[in-house]
């Protein structure tokens, strides 16, 4: 997903600037906007991962592989849904490396990893490899929520 990466550095020098420039509002217009396409562009990525999990596999596996497939298609639509969440966590490590505060990323990057590992550790044994597969968005998610709540101190004002 270049787009998004590319979303991204924009976005780290946006707010780097104008933090610089001492324009708080630009600051924000540019997140705004930022989180807009990324979201967007995570989005449709969601729903055509959704919609053509299949032939994305067989790309890669041989179509007479059907239980290999049907567990790749089921991968695919469990956690493919929620794009949405590692976009906006990239695009938090980029805001945040543009305030200065590089630490916040890794801060994220610890809860995102530790609790898709802890998760999973925790719940596999009980609902099986879809628990793996869903503990790796609620990191996401979990590790966005910490970051949108944090980011309100972290702007200029």
């Amino acid at each position: 997903m270049p787009e998004r990466i590319e979303v991204q550095v924009l976005a780290a020098a946006v707010v780097a600037q104008n933090t610089g420039a001492g324009k708080p509002e630009r600051v924000k217009q540019g997140i705004r906007e930022a989180a807009l396409l990324s979201l967007s562009f995570c989005a449709v990525v969601s729903a055509l991962v959704f919609l053509f999990a299949r032939p994305l596999l067989t790309l890669f596996i041989d179509p007479g592989e059907r239980e290999i497939l049907a567990v790749g298609v089921h991968y695919l639509r469990v956690e493919g849904v929620f794009y949405v969440g590692i976009g906006l966590l990239f695009l938090l490590y980029a805001i945040y490396r543009g305030l200065e505060r590089a630490g916040m990323s890794v801060v994220l990057t610890v809860i995102s990893l530790g609790l898709r590992v802890a998760l999973a550790y925790a719940f596999a044994p009980h609902f099986g490899v879809t628990a793996i597969w869903l503990a790796i968005p609620i990191g996401w998610f979990i590790a966005d929520a910490v970051g949108l709540i944090r980011l309100k101190a972290a702007l200029p004002h």
